[in-house]
């Protein structure tokens, strides 16, 4: 298994697709059907900014999956400490690839680079029924220390 920093809009799109169905199918009240032209520009933009970086997984010169993080800076400010994280966007690994080790080296591969960036923390969120993530990131120590919970207002609540 090959793991590169890629440029490749193209191939991140495509490879967004699974991940992005799931969301869809799991909350199909807050994700688009995937559009591959659409989701190719949004990737072409955010390969423009030097905080974000896509690694991309290959076995045999074939893309197998791909992992989109971000450098975060949080400043310093009356509420917080500022710090800096290695914030995990998404990771999508092709479905006949899937529990074969791939998430988990490019999860090692991320770890480095924070370290190798003096970075200490990873920062990541994922969908409360993407019971898959949840047991991934689990499974590789991540812990909750904040929760974010919504309510859905209906027309019969009083002002």
């Amino acid at each position: 298994m090959k793991i590169s920093i890629t440029k490749d809009f193209d191939v991140i799109a495509r490879l967004n697709k699974p991940v992005h169905d799931l969301h869809c199918e799991l909350y199909p009240n807050y994700f688009n059907k995937f559009n591959n032209n659409e989701m190719k520009e949004v990737f072409k933009k955010l390969m423009r900014n030097e905080a974000h970086y896509f690694l991309l997984l290959q076995e045999n010169s074939e893309a197998v999956g791909y992992a989109w993080f971000e450098i975060k800076n949080y400043i310093d400010n009356p509420f917080k400490k500022g710090y800096t994280s290695v914030y995990i966007h998404q990771i999508s690994i092709i479905e006949e690839k899937r529990n074969m080790g791939y998430g988990s080296s490019v999860m090692e591969h991320i770890y480095r680079i924070a370290i190798n960036k003096g970075i200490d923390l990873i920062e990541l969120d994922y969908w409360y029924k993407n019971s898959s993530a949840k047991a991934f990131y689990r499974k590789h120590g991540f812990l909750k220390y904040r929760e974010f919970v919504y309510r859905k207002l209906t027309s019969n609540i009083s002002p």
